[in-house]
């Protein structure tokens, strides 16, 4: 065989190779409105800058037939590209090819790109659109399951890990993404369960359709598994090269930090209105995001699950930062448990990685009840806690108005090494409400007064000693547990200013293995 022949064959290998399990599975996925893998990969990467590793690897597997079945790449797409300049490595798995399933190979071809990644420190994208394991292959499949997962726990908190879900993800597949920092799943056309419906069904008799168990609104909104759902890839492909402008390569990398167009010193007049007289009237802390943060552009994650708090990516002064807000439009700001292990999550995840944390705060307590207890509230609040006292990047807090109780000390205080801690007049921080602490202190004095016009007037005016007491930011300020009373208006200003001055913090954590985070 001459050279050219080689060169021919190589050639007709690859185009081979890129049509995966054939044109008909092709357009069979196309008219599902799915993308292939090698069209996925394309669109997210910047034009021209994919180069693919083990386009030619088949499986081994010789039980069931499976020899006279291979495909060339063997299911999975894996390689390395960059995105807005900066090099990332992907892997995509490739439903035209036996549905996508995971094979001992096609597990390698995984694990190559994850241990490329850590060696560089660059992100990983998994794009996962796959039948689960491969049956043919028994144990093998299942040992290579493991294998991606002891590296998505190694690379946890080293270099930055996005899953895209742009088709099925079930049993052991979906702990590969639920190890990831990110998941994102698309509307009607991506689901994850542990175990699929007709399992359910046998199992426990519920009747149960795939998307009710495991379909992107349930997981974006109840489950809280995935962070983001999108209307369809194309939204998807654009949300991650999004997210990934706010972060690092690798957790021993600065975020990137931008030219910052809109001024550092700009005052936004909504700031001194937007708190109503009334403590119970509720407000959107959204608008105090958007007021705040550069050009009003907030990434948020998990907007539809937890929705008394906020978290997301923005950025202020050009410098990327994390933002944790209680909203007080949704349960008043409450703290439970689904928001309390959201916050937490999200701290920890820019506590790895370096990204500067910003806290504004209307927090009137923890939600009370029986059901919160019994779904461990204490446990779920010592996560926030915990994942704040120990997250030693740059620290600013912000209370704009309600600070009460133990939730005053969950959310970043003085206390948790904050940095910066800030009030706003408005500011009310105690251990509770002035009505509850009424009944609590002067209870047993009001319950001797018969008449029940002075027992009203009493009670209204201890009242209004309490809030004239501490339904201020001043006593603590006295203490030195706020670093300065600010203008809601010059808010901005004070923060990019603090984020400055912060930027060579140093803090180092006592020697240890790991700390045990209340899970």
């Amino acid at each position: 065989m001459s050279n050219q022949d080689k060169i021919k064959k190589l050639i007709d290998l690859r185009t081979e190779a890129k049509l995966g399990g054939g044109q008909k599975r092709i357009d069979s996925q196309h008219a599902k409105g799915k993308m292939t893998a090698r069209e996925r990969i394309e669109t997210l990467v910047d034009d021209g800058s994919f180069e693919e590793f083990d386009m030619f690897v088949t499986h081994r597997c010789v039980n069931f037939g499976m020899e006279k079945t291979k495909f060339l790449g063997d299911g999975v797409v894996t390689g390395q590209g960059t995105i807005d300049g900066r090099i990332v490595f992907l892997f995509a798995q490739d439903f035209t090819v036996l549905g996508g399933s995971l094979s001992e190979t096609f597990a390698q071809k995984i694990c190559k790109v994850m241990d490329m990644a850590m060696k560089v420190g660059a992100p990983v994208i998994g794009i996962n659109d796959s039948g689960g394991a491969r049956i043919q292959e028994g144990v093998t499949s299942l040992a290579g399951y493991a294998e991606i997962f002891q590296r998505n726990i190694e690379a946890s908190g080293v270099i930055p890990q996005i899953s895209a879900i742009f088709g099925p993800c079930a049993g052991g597949a979906v702990y590969s993404p639920a190890l990831t920092d990110f998941i994102m799943m698309t509307e009607n056309s991506s689901y994850m369960f542990v175990t699929g419906p007709k399992v359910v069904k046998t199992v426990t008799g519920e009747d149960i359709t795939t998307e009710d168990l495991g379909g992107a609104s349930v997981h974006s909104s109840k489950s809280g598994v995935s962070h983001f759902m999108l209307e369809n890839e194309e939204e998807g492909i654009l949300l991650i090269r999004k997210l990934l402008s706010y972060l690092p390569q690798n957790n021993l990398e600065e975020a990137p930090i931008l030219e910052a167009t809109d001024p550092i010193d700009r005052m936004d007049e909504v700031l001194n209105t937007i708190i109503p007289d009334n403590p119970n009237q509720p407000y959107d802390m959204k608008e105090v995001i958007y007021a705040l943060v550069d050009d009003s552009e907030f990434l948020e994650v998990h907007r539809n699950y937890a929705k008394n708090i906020i978290v997301g990516f923005s950025r202020m002064g050009g410098q990327s930062v994390g933002i944790v807000a209680n909203q007080p439009s949704f349960l008043a700001g409450v703290l439970d448990c689904d928001a309390s292990r959201k916050a937490a999550r999200f701290v920890r995840f820019c506590d790895a990685f370096n990204i500067p944390i910003l806290t504004l705060v209307d927090v009137p307590g923890f939600l009370p009840g029986s059901g919160q207890e019994y779904a461990g509230i204490i446990t779920h609040g010592a996560k926030l806690m915990f994942a704040y006292g120990e997250a030693t990047v740059p620290k600013i807090t912000v209370t704009l108005r309600k600070s009460y109780g133990g939730a005053h000390d969950v959310m970043s205080c003085k206390q948790l090494r904050g940095d910066l801690n800030y009030a706003w007049p408005s500011a009310e921080i105690a251990v509770m409400g002035g009505k509850g602490a009424v009944e609590v202190l002067e209870g047993r004095a009001m319950s001797k007064i018969e008449d029940p016009a002075e027992r009203a007037k009493y009670a209204a005016d201890k009242e209004a000693e309490y809030v004239e007491k501490f339904a201020n930011p001043y006593q603590a300020a006295a203490y030195g547990y706020i670093d300065d009373v600010i203008e809601p208006r010059n808010s901005r200003f004070r923060i990019i200013r603090g984020l400055q001055g912060l930027q060579t913090k140093k803090l180092n954590l006592p020697p240890k293995k790991h700390g045990n985070i209340p899970l």
